[in-house]
């Protein structure tokens, strides 16, 4: 009888669940969608409950797809979008909403350590700027806003340290996630600074014990096999990273291999093994080699969020029309966006819906069309979008190409947007560098199913992931349309200094 693995990711818009066997084929495939809960500007939140009811469904809806017994799994791995903050207390129950990615409430708590302990003293512990790291400072915001709910903590988890937990009762947190933790976490030294701790007044005793993301946790218990559709007695890793997921998935593993997705966050990732951490940007360990691998991701907060964001309140028609007829809404916008050519006709996007991260680092950014006109129509706004994303990422993309550190080129495009045949045409365009698509586009899940593998000893290293993944659609750059973009991008760095100071003066009113 067969053996097969299950691999689930989630991230800031939905989650995602794969089974496959041991040559890497897909036989079981679901996804799950659920909203993003904003009760104030700044916040960004989940109904935890929702992780665990959609883990569920998705498992059930897999195996039966695949037309397996639940035994024939033999172990399992999860990821999720980072960072993330699920609480919960005692008895294992949520303290109020999960926060996402997307949050950034916890102004007060970087301003008070900033003003403390230093951005760069923080830099050299953790290898990463302050304002991205909302588990530790948000753990400090819930202490200082909700000193009651805060009290009832007990151990503060990621959402795969969530659904591990769910899983087989056991509380952990995997070294790259931890990363995001950020503040107190060492990244070199792989371990939570208990000074640093002490000074923001986190008692480490909330944070889960530190795993490798091959350790096997646990194993499915009864009641979470009565849930869940699974197998009890399955072997359990500690999981990952989203992003590592995806590039494990895509068959970025090696030293200088580089990964783009167009999920919630527009990013791209460079594995490289030294500690020269660059102050911009957003570093974590990287799941192959985790002790001399790291991957550094630049990342824009909302990239494929802008689009969704679109469609959700400017797309009736294409929704309306998805219903009738089948076809992606995302599809029917990306027709209407291909027939503007590139620069959008003068119209430019500032895709900063959430603040943003690298490399401006700015928490009180919002978007801004710039230029609107009344020839302008919805395709103009999507394609600016597209084009506004693409420069945003490739503001840190040009300080990766100065800094020489080690690139394989084509840049391999895999999740979320990256199906956009146009959008990829704009960032190859935009970057100026060369880029392939995995064909097989399972995503992050995928890349939990081969760790699961690996964790198991039912596949012998990562290197299957180069064997199995497949590149298609190579695209080269368009040296006109780069020259036109650049000269689209020098604006689109004026109209943010320009307005970076009243982003703050908004915000203050």
């Amino acid at each position: 009888m067969s053996d097969y693995l299950l691999g689930v990711d989630y991230g800031t818009g939905g989650t995602k669940a794969c089974i496959i066997d041991l040559s890497g084929a897909v036989v079981g495939y679901a996804f799950s969608e659920y909203p993003i809960i904003s009760p104030q500007p700044g916040w960004s939140e989940h109904d935890p409950h929702r992780y665990w009811s959609a883990f569920c469904e998705m498992t059930r809806k897999c195996i039966s797809q695949a037309g397996i017994a639940a035994h024939q799994i033999r172990g399992l791995a999860v990821s999720s979008a980072l960072p993330s903050l699920v609480m919960i207390d005692r008895d294992g129950q949520p303290v109020n909403n999960a926060y996402n990615l997307m949050d950034r409430r916890a102004k007060e708590e970087v301003r008070w350590i900033k003003d403390t302990i230093g951005e760069r003293e923080i830099f050299r512990i953790s290898g990463n700027r302050l304002d991205d790291h909302p588990v530790l400072v948000n753990l400090m915001w819930e202490k200082r806003n909700r000193p009651r709910d805060y009290e009832r903590v007990y151990k503060a988890l990621t959402i795969e340290g969530y659904i591990g937990f769910r899983l087989t009762g056991e509380v952990s947190l995997v070294h790259s996630s931890a990363a995001l933790f950020g503040v107190a976490y060492n990244l070199v030294e792989r371990t939570f600074d208990t000074g640093i701790l002490a000074k923001i007044g986190i008692d480490p005793v909330v944070l889960p014990p530190l795993r490798e993301c091959e350790d096997i946790i646990g194993e499915v218990t009864e009641d979470a096999a009565e849930q869940s559709g699974l197998a009890a007695g399955t072997s359990v890793a500690a999981g990952q990273v989203d992003f590592n997921a995806a590039c494990i998935a895509s068959g970025v593993i090696e030293v200088g291999d580089i990964q783009s997705n167009l999920g919630t966050a527009g990013n791209f990732g460079i594995i490289h093994d030294d500690s020269d951490f660059m102050f911009e940007m957003i570093a974590l360990g990287f799941t192959v080699n985790p002790r001399k691998c790291f991957i550094t991701i630049p990342t824009t907060t909302t990239g494929g969020m802008a689009i969704r964001y679109i469609r959700d309140r400017f797309g009736d028609a294409e929704r309306e029309a998805e219903r009738l007829t089948g076809v992606d809404s995302y599809d029917i916008l990306n027709m209407e966006a291909a027939r503007i050519p590139a620069g959008s006709e003068r119209l430019i996007v500032l895709p900063f819906l959430m603040g943003e991260r690298t490399p401006i680092w700015d928490v009180y950014a919002r978007g801004l069309v710039f230029g609107l006109s009344l020839s302008h129509t919805k395709g103009h706004l999507v394609r600016a979008t597209m084009e506004g994303v693409a420069y945003a990422m490739y503001d840190s993309f040009r300080l990766f190409e100065r800094s020489g550190k080690k690139m394989n080129l084509p840049i391999v495009m895999h999740e979320g947007g990256a199906k956009s045949v146009l959008w990829r045409r704009i960032i190859t365009d935009v970057f100026n560098v060369p880029t392939v698509l995995a064909k097989k586009r399972t995503g992050a899940p995928l890349g939990d199913a081969i760790l699961a593998g690996v964790a198991t000893g039912l596949i012998p290293d990562y290197a299957v992931a180069k064997e199995w993944v497949e590149y298609i659609d190579e695209m080269q750059p368009d040296a006109a349309n780069h020259e036109l973009y650049m000269r689209y991008f020098d604006l689109f760095k004026s109209i943010y200094n320009g307005v970076k100071d009243q982003y703050r003066r908004l915000a203050d009113l």
